[in-house]
C-alpha cells in the first residue's frame, strides 16, 4: 500500500510539474556566464532576461508566461552541448536561444539540429557554422564573419583619400573560430571544413589586397592562456605597418593588445579590431589610447532601428530606455544582440501560432525584405543557409570617448568623418 501511495504521489506530482509547465512557454539557453567568455556572456544573459520580462509584462506570449532557463556553460563546448540536450529532454523547452561564440554555437548546432529545433544565433559568425547542412538556422547579425573585412575596407575606400591611405597592414589574430573567419576573408584563405575536409569557400585575393594593402605581418596567439602580449607589440612595431588588425576572442584580449602597443610606443596611421566596442575597453585603455580605434559592430545606440515587441512597435530607443532602467546603464552591442534574438523567437512564436519548431522555422524562412522579423537590429530576412540578406556592418570609431559610427554614410543620422590618421595610443 505504501509502495502504491508512493508512485501515486510521484505520478501526481509528475502530473503536477507537467501541468504547471502547460501554463507556460519555456525557453533555455545555455551562456558562458564563467570562464574566458564570461563578460560577453552575462551581457547575452541581460538581453535575454529583460526581453522577457518585457514580454512578460505586456501579457506574455500566446496567452502563457514565458519562463526563461538559462544554464552557465563555463565557456566549454562540451557542457554547452550537454545543457542544450537536458533543456530538450529534461526540461522539456518549448523554444531555445543561441550561446555566444562561434566556438561554441559550432557544435550545439548539431544537437539543435538533431532534435530540429529553431536555431536562432546571436553570436556565431564563423561561415562553417552555416555550411554543415543544418535547417533552421537565423544568424542575428550581418553576415558570417569572413565577410567583414568588406566593409573595414569600403571605410577605407569610401574615407580616405587614396594618396593617404595605408599601403601597409601588420594582421595578428587569436586562433579562434571568429578571429580565423575574419582574418580569412581579410588574407584571401580558403575555407575548410574539418569534418570533412571540403572546401567551404576561397576567399582568394582577400579584402586587403583587393584594397591595395599589403601584408607585412601575419601572426597568430594561442587560442587560451596566451600573455606574450609586449612582444607580440614589438614585433608589430618593426614590422612598419601603417594599419594594425588585431582580431580577439574578447574585449579583454582587446585591452591587453592594446596596452601593449601603447608601452612600446607604436604610432600606426589607423588600428582596426574586432572586439572594443564595449565599454571595458575604453574603461581598460583609457580614452588617449582608444581615440580612433576602429571596430565593426551590429548595433549603436544611436540607430534608428523600428522593431516590434508584443505585437506593439518597440524601436532601439525604447530598448536604450528600458535597459538603463532595469541595469541602471547604458546596453552594449552584446546585450542588444540576444535582445533582438528573442524578439525575433517571439515573432516566429506569434506568427505560426503555435511553439511548435517546424512550424516556426517555416515562418521565419519565409520572411523577406518587405516583410522581415523587425527587431532592435533592424530587419532580418535569411538566405537558405541561415545567414542575413542585404546587411552591412555599422564600423564605428572611438572619438573623444563615445563611440561613432562612420559608416555605412547616407544610411543613418548621426554619421561622422573618420578620424584619421590616429594620434597615436
Amino acid at each position: 500500500m505504501r509502495m502504491k501511495a508512493f508512485l501515486a504521489g510521484a505520478a501526481g506530482a509528475a502530473f503536477l510539474a507537467g501541468a504547471a509547465y502547460a501554463e507556460t512557454i519555456r525557453i533555455g539557453a545555455s551562456l558562458p556566464i564563467t570562464g574566458g567568455l564570461s563578460v560577453s556572456g552575462e551581457k547575452h544573459k541581460r538581453g535575454y532576461e529583460l526581453c522577457n520580462k518585457l514580454i512578460n509584462e505586456k501579457g506574455g506570449l500566446l496567452g502563457k508566461q514565458v519562463e526563461l532557463i538559462v544554464s552557465d556553460n563555463r565557456s566549454d563546448p562540451a557542457t554547452a552541448i550537454n545543457q542544450y540536450e537536458r533543456f530538450i529532454n529534461v526540461d522539456k523547452v518549448d523554444a531555445v536561444y543561441g550561446t555566444f561564440s562561434s566556438r561554441l554555437t559550432f557544435p550545439v548546432g548539431n544537437v539543435l539540429s538533431k532534435y530540429n529545433m529553431v536555431h536562432p544565433i546571436p553570436s556565431g559568425g564563423a561561415l562553417r557554422i552555416y555550411t554543415q547542412g543544418h535547417k533552421n538556422l537565423f544568424y542575428f547579425q550581418v553576415n558570417a564573419a569572413e565577410y567583414t573585412g568588406k566593409d573595414v575596407v569600403a571605410v577605407i575606400k569610401e574615407q580616405i583619400a587614396a594618396d593617404q591611405a595605408p599601403k601597409s597592414v601588420a594582421v595578428v589574430h587569436a586562433d579562434d573560430f571568429f578571429a580565423n573567419a575574419i582574418a580569412a576573408g581579410l588574407l584571401g584563405q580558403k575555407v575548410i571544413d574539418p569534418a570533412n575536409d571540403k572546401e567551404v569557400a576561397d576567399l582568394s585575393p582577400g579584402y586587403l589586397a583587393d584594397a591595395g594593402i599589403k601584408i607585412v605581418m601575419e601572426e597568430k596567439w594561442p587560442e587560451e592562456g596566451f600573455n606574450d602580449w609586449l612582444n607580440l607589440a614589438n614585433s608589430i612595431k618593426r614590422s612598419g605597418a601603417e594599419m594594425i588588425i588585431g582580431l580577439t576572442a574578447s574585449a579583454e584580449e582587446a585591452v591587453q593588445l592594446t596596452r601593449a602597443l601603447k608601452t612600446v610606443g607604436a604610432a600606426p596611421k589607423l588600428v582596426y579590431l574586432s572586439q572594443g566596442a564595449q565599454t571595458e575597453f575604453i574603461d581598460g585603455v583609457g580614452k588617449e589610447s582608444a581615440e580612433g580605434v576602429l571596430i565593426h559592430t551590429t548595433w549603436h545606440k544611436d540607430v534608428n532601428f523600428e522593431g516590434t515587441l508584443a505585437g506593439k512597435p518597440f524601436n532601439n530607443a525604447d530598448f536604450v530606455a528600458a535597459f538603463e532602467k532595469e541595469y541602471g546603464l547604458e546596453p552594449d552591442e552584446d546585450s542588444a544582440i540576444p535582445f533582438a534574438v528573442c524578439q525575433g523567437i517571439e515573432q516566429a512564436i506569434i506568427g505560426a501560432g503555435s511553439t511548435d519548431n517546424a512550424k516556426m522555422g517555416e515562418w521565419l524562412n519565409a520572411r523577406t525584405k518587405d516583410d522581415p522579423v523587425r527587431t532592435v537590429l533592424g530587419r532580418f530576412s535569411w538566405d537558405d543557409v541561415g545567414l542575413p540578406e542585404d546587411k552591412r556592418h555599422i564600423m564605428t570609431q572611438w572619438q573623444g570617448g563615445e563611440m561613432k559610427f562612420v559608416y555605412p554614410t547616407g544610411e543613418f543620422e548621426g554619421v561622422v568623418q573618420l578620424a584619421y590618421p590616429k594620434a597615436g595610443f
